[in-house]
Formats: structure tokens, C-alpha cells, sequence
């Protein structure tokens, strides 16, 4: 088979019977299989998957791994050209397979490609984790074309050139199989959040290409799985962004992105403390003291990665903070940078 479209889902039954049927109306059962990963659910996600479902193939995991180490196991029981990781909220379109598997398929550089991802709830607009491509700043913030901050654009085509970027969202991730399981995977450590930027970090690191193909076009709902004021998520992603600076950042930076780190959380933690929210100020603090005891594990990981590195300064990181051109200079789209 060529491709696997593999959908992770944890008790995501509703979601499954919302968006699944697009998936299977714009997958070509000739060239791609698809595949529901079951991480450990509860509900009646498998009961209904056999029943409605039958066509899709089934893996079940013995519990819920979080989303890093869940693909992780799915994609070692898949032997496929291509693998997509396709988040459960997304609708897909029409040969939405097209131009991501043109691409791959001409251009061997290249090793992960992801669509143009709007709202599904709003279509007219990008999707906040994902839209037209992700990129970061020198100090670790994520951002998209698209997206800066809270600032969400409309997508009036602005963004419809091909583009290397940093990272492609794990919401519909299309990456090699091979260069997958070779360079390592998701970080199971991560569970979940930030860890595709991760991935798509440690590949470029390594010479390889990740691209946004925005003739392809997916609508994800976002959010669907885990409240966004969760003080759960935030702590995972606080502390996987460190994790993940620890691990990629060259030696010339390190100290000093991590220096300005220190005050940055601390003025996020008391904006969450002033603004309501004590349960999230104490998740970020949390995150960091969690960051310090898991750093010993991860320091032949961040050696290894440092040598294994060909790419001495990767123009899809922003050399300048965001937030002070968010914030200070008022930069609040993309194409202002």
C-alpha cells in the first residue's frame, strides 16, 4: 500500500461518526489504506467502528499511550510508502491526497508535508494549531502563516504559494515511513502537544525539507479532544516546549534562550495567577520543575541530536522574539514579519 492514513482516537465516537465518513468518500482505497489507532478508549468508539466502519482497519492498543507514543505504535504495525497522522476532528476534501503525495513523490528532500488547515467551525479562516505552515521563534513560541498569537487570519489566498517551513501540524501530517521510524518518531515522553514540532525540529536539524502544500485543503475543529483551559495542557506545553529547546537548541544559544525562558514563564505563570487562572500559573511552574528532573534523561538525546545535525542556522526559525513584536511592535499577521 502506498499510504496510511492512520486516525488516533481515544474515546473520540462522536468525532469518528461526524468526520470519518469524509475521510473514506476522498481516501482512493487503491493507493491508501485507513487506519483507526485505538488508544485505550472507554466508550463505544470500537463497537461502532466495526459496525458503521468495516472497511477501516482497526488496531487496539491496551490503553491510552497520549498521542506521541500511540502513532508511534500504530506506525510500527504499518509497512506503507507514506503515513498521514490525521487528527479524528478533521474533514477532509476532494483529493485532498494529491499535491502532498505529488510533492513526496517528486521531490525526495522533502520528508513530512502538511495541507492548508482551516476552521471547520469557520471556514473562511485558518485553524490556530496548523494553518498555512509552522514556524518559531528564537525562544520556542510556535507560530503559523496565518496565525501569530490569539491573532487567527481569514484565508483570503495569501497564502497559497508552496513554502518550507519548521514544523507541520500533527492534525494531518504526511511524512515518510521510513524517515519516520529511522529518525525516531514522536517523543513518547511528550504524550502529547508540541510533540510533532519536535519531530519536524530533529528532521530539519538533519537536512531534510518540510513543506506546506496548500493546494490541499483539511478543516480541523482543534481543541476537540482537551479544553484549551486545561491546566493540564498548559503544563504539557510548557514543559514539553522546554524539552524540546533542550533537545535542539545549538550550543551557541542555549544558554541564553533558556536565561530569558525563566522570565518569560514567570510572567506568563502571573498572568495566568492575575487573569483568574491559579490552577494554570501553578501548572507552568509545575512544567518547569518537572523539565529539571527529566533533563539528565534527555542529555545524550540533545548530544546525539547536536551530531546528527547538518544545518548550522535553519531560516524557518524567527532570530527575534514574538512576543515583542506581537506585543511592542504590533505585528499581528504573518506577512508583517
Amino acid at each position: 500500500m502506498k499510504v496510511s492514513v492512520i486516525i488516533l482516537n481515544w474515546n473520540g465516537q462522536v468525532l469518528m461518526e461526524k468526520f470519518l465518513p469524509s475521510v473514506i468518500a476522498n481516501t482512493p482505497p487503491e493507493i491508501a489504506e485507513i487506519v483507526v489507532a485505538d488508544n485505550g478508549s472507554t466508550d463505544n468508539s470500537i463497537a461502532m467502528l466495526r459496525e458503521k466502519f468495516p472497511s477501516v482497519r482497526l488496531i487496539v492498543l491496551d490503553k491510552n499511550y497520549g498521542f506521541a507514543e500511540g502513532y508511534n505504535k500504530a506506525i510500527a504495525q504499518t509497512d506503507s510508502i507514506y503515513t498521514v497522522l490525521l487528527n479524528s476532528d478533521v474533514e477532509v476534501t476532494p483529493d485532498w491526497l494529491d499535491a502532498p503525495l505529488t510533492i513526496l513523490d517528486t521531490d525526495k528532500s522533502v520528508a513530512a508535508v502538511q495541507p492548508k488547515i482551516r476552521a471547520q467551525k469557520n471556514k473562511k479562516y485558518f485553524e490556530y494549531a496548523g494553518a498555512a505552515g509552522g514556524f518559531i521563534d528564537i525562544y520556542g513560541y510556535p507560530y503559523c502563516r496565518g496565525r501569530i498569537m490569539s491573532v487567527v487570519e481569514e484565508d483570503h489566498g495569501q497564502y497559497d504559494t508552496q513554502a518550507d517551513i519548521l514544523w507541520a501540524t500533527g492534525a494531518c501530517l504526511f511524512i515518510r515511513t521510513d524517515i519516520y521510524k529511522k529518525e525516531g518518531g514522536l517523543d513518547a515522553n511528550f504524550f502529547a502537544h508540541q510533540e510533532e514540532i519536535d519531530l519536524c525540529w530533529r528532521l530539519r536539524s538533519r537536512g531534510y525539507r518540510i513543506v506546506c502544500v496548500p493546494q490541499s485543503v483539511v478543516y480541523h475543529v482543534g481543541g476537540a479532544t482537551l479544553n484549551t483551559e486545561s491546566p493540564h495542557k498548559t503544563f504539557l506545553n510548557f514543559r514539553n516546549n522546554l524539552l524540546m529547546l533542550y533537545k535542539n537548541l545549538p550550543e551557541k544559544n542555549i544558554r541564553h534562550v533558556f536565561r530569558v525562558r525563566f522570565w518569560l514563564d514567570f510572567i506568563a505563570a502571573s498572568k495566568f495567577f492575575l487573569t483568574g487562572h491559579p490552577k494554570n500559573a501553578s501548572a507552568v511552574f509545575r512544567a518547569r520543575r518537572e523539565f529539571k528532573k527529566l533533563k539528565k534523561e534527555y542529555s545524550e538525546i540533545r548530544n546525539e541530536n547536536i551530531k546528527k545535525s547538518t544545518e548550522n542556522q535553519i531560516p524557518e526559525i524567527h532570530r527575534k522574539s514574538l512576543l515583542v513584536s506581537f506585543y511592542i511592535k504590533g505585528l499581528h499577521v504573518f506577512s508583517e514579519f
